[in-house]
């Protein structure tokens, strides 16, 4: 197999320093890297993940989505279609898939854990427990998606818990939705196995997450925008500190997308390797 050289200003996250370099890449992975002299004004860096969203927010189908939000550095994101599965069921899950599989573009798709989102509501499928199991049997499935019923966690409901039991069974993590949960019912939620929390609105409660072990998303999209009310935790926990959108509309994502978390975190002083961690690295 031929290998292609490319050369440019290495941003090196991990090593936390930027410098000339010589990349080997073949079939599409780095083989080897190496200091040069002079590598001119290209960067080479990492793309942007989103750490989570419902691409049906955007009014558009993964692929499209993929076209614009390129665009802005990202290169992935880690996604719940549990909106697609409110009305479709497993086949909108699978369609989400099928659609995703014609770009290049990383989509990490979860199994939606809330299918109906409520028992009042009036939903056009059900995705149990059995579903869900199933759908963490795919490789394509990469985690179990937002438990939003968290009321139903921290009861150790049969149903959900057997949701989540799967997951941890098929080894895959567990992203939690937990908005202003705090103390025993906190805790309750996390030691149910939660790994992650995108609903935070004060530091004070992402602070009391991360202390138990979840780690946290500072949400800046078309809906919620928390972003000024927690990037102060990323000074503190860089290492469990990600950037997601959670919705992002067609109009706001011709604009920008995770870049602009990097852009404003970057612009009021904070640790650039620990904001590009927090963008391309931890998720």
């Amino acid at each position: 197999m031929e290998s292609q050289l490319v050369t440019g200003n290495l941003v090196d996250i991990h090593r936390r320093e930027i410098y000339p370099a010589a990349l080997r890449i073949r079939g599409g992975r780095i083989v080897s890297i190496h200091k040069i002299p002079e590598a001119g004004s290209h960067y080479l860096m990492p793309g942007f993940v989103d750490a989570h969203v419902h691409i049906e927010s955007s009014m558009l189908v993964p692929a499209e989505f993929a076209r614009l939000a390129v665009v802005h550095g990202t290169v992935a994101t880690v996604s719940d279609p549990h909106e697609i599965a409110n009305v479709c069921g497993v086949a909108g899950v699978r369609y989400m898939i099928d659609n995703a599989s014609k770009t290049p573009f990383k989509f990490f798709f979860g199994a939606p854990s809330c299918v109906p989102a409520t028992s009042f509501e009036t939903a056009g499928a059900t995705v149990d427990s059995q579903a869900v199991a199933a759908l963490l049997r795919d490789p394509d499935i990469y985690y179990l998606a937002e438990m939003m019923n968290y009321p139903g966690t921290i009861s150790r409901e049969p149903e959900v818990m057997k949701k989540i039991e799967a997951a941890i069974a098929a080894g895959k993590p567990v992203d939690g939705h937990a908005p202003g949960l705090r103390g025993e019912a906190l805790r309750e939620y996390a030691l149910a196995g939660i790994s992650t929390d995108h609903e935070s609105f004060t530091l004070m409660e992402a602070r009391e997450k991360l202390a138990l072990g979840i780690k946290c998303l500072i949400r800046e999209g078309s809906a919620a925008r928390n972003f000024e009310a927690l990037i102060d935790i990323l000074a503190m926990y860089p290492e469990e500190t990600m950037f997601c959108s959670d919705d992002k509309h067609p109009d706001e994502l011709l604009l920008h997308h995770i870049n602009n978390h990097v852009r404003r975190a970057v612009a009021k002083g904070f640790n650039l390797f620990h904001v590009l961690r927090a963008a391309c690295l931890n998720p």
